[in-house]
């Protein structure tokens, strides 16, 4: 089925529409790998055709949905060039980025976390413009470390801050994996000289070793201490609340983290 309405969804693009392929949960877009990555996404490298395309459907975990339910698929995709990955922590940033995924000329992914659906609420105006693709957000500016992160743990990381008052933390919110904003993050770690990346992504592959090689390359000599990464581990997501919570970073392993590395 979903190798089926994509591949109609790319035809589609090929005559002129702009749709937008929504999964029941995004774990089932791995059945349309193949004509995204190989044909969607080198479309426009193999014959000057853009498909402009918006694939988005429900992420992540935390809601006791096991592991074919679960799965962080954003790192799939940021790996295979000609697609865009963004993952929005608010309904504003989810207006305007889904506005600027379907007027994108390539293909988008556009991942939806469900545990913020019916939790983050907030007034979102009828006339609000695209946010740029590929453009971070500074949620909290801080002086003493950053915390950068998305998706659902962006606001982890906001209750985690409010139980570390005496520290100057500054988060940023990726709002896009792929193409990742360099030059927000640099420009923070240059102000701040520490740096830990949050998310609930498993840890090997993820995009805080892509972030940490960022930081090495650009702003190594401002660094105080060492790129930290607080992550999942290495294992599909548990369908057991319990061990569920125990894989997910939580606040606070996200308190425990920043103040090592705040003392480091």
């Amino acid at each position: 089925a979903e190798e089926g309405f994509v591949g109609a969804a790319i035809g589609a693009a090929y005559v002129g529409m702009r749709p937008v392929v929504e999964f029941q949960f995004i774990d089932f877009i791995a059945c349309a790998f193949d004509p995204i990555v190989n044909f969607a996404c080198t479309s426009r490298y193999r014959w000057g055709q853009g498909v402009p395309v918006t694939f988005r459907g429900p992420w992540g975990g935390g809601l006791r949905a096991g592991p074919f339910h679960s799965r962080n698929v954003e790192m799939w995709f940021a790996h295979s060039p000609g697609i865009k990955v963004v993952a929005p922590s608010t309904p504003t940033d989810a207006k305007g980025l889904i506005k600027a995924c379907i007027r994108d000329n390539d293909p988008c992914l556009f991942l939806e976390h469900k545990g913020l659906y019916r939790r983050i609420k907030e007034e979102v105006p009828d006339n609000s413009p695209p946010i740029p693709i590929g453009k971070a957000k500074v949620v909290r500016s801080g002086e003493q470390l950053t915390i950068v992160s998305y998706g659902m743990m962006v606001h982890r990381c906001l209750e985690a801050m409010a139980q570390m008052q005496d520290l100057s933390v500054e988060l940023i919110d990726l709002r896009t994996i792929y193409p990742l904003d360099r030059a927000a993050i640099v420009e923070s770690v240059k102000k701040t000289n520490k740096i830990m990346v949050v998310h609930e992504d498993t840890r090997t592959g993820g995009i805080a070793g892509e972030i940490a090689a960022v930081v090495n390359e650009e702003a190594f000599e401002h660094l105080d201490g060492p790129v930290i990464r607080l992550t999942a581990p290495d294992t599909p997501v548990p369908s057991a609340g319990a061990m569920e919570d125990v894989f997910l970073p939580s606040v606070a392993d996200i308190v425990g983290t920043a103040r090592k590395l705040a003392a480091y």
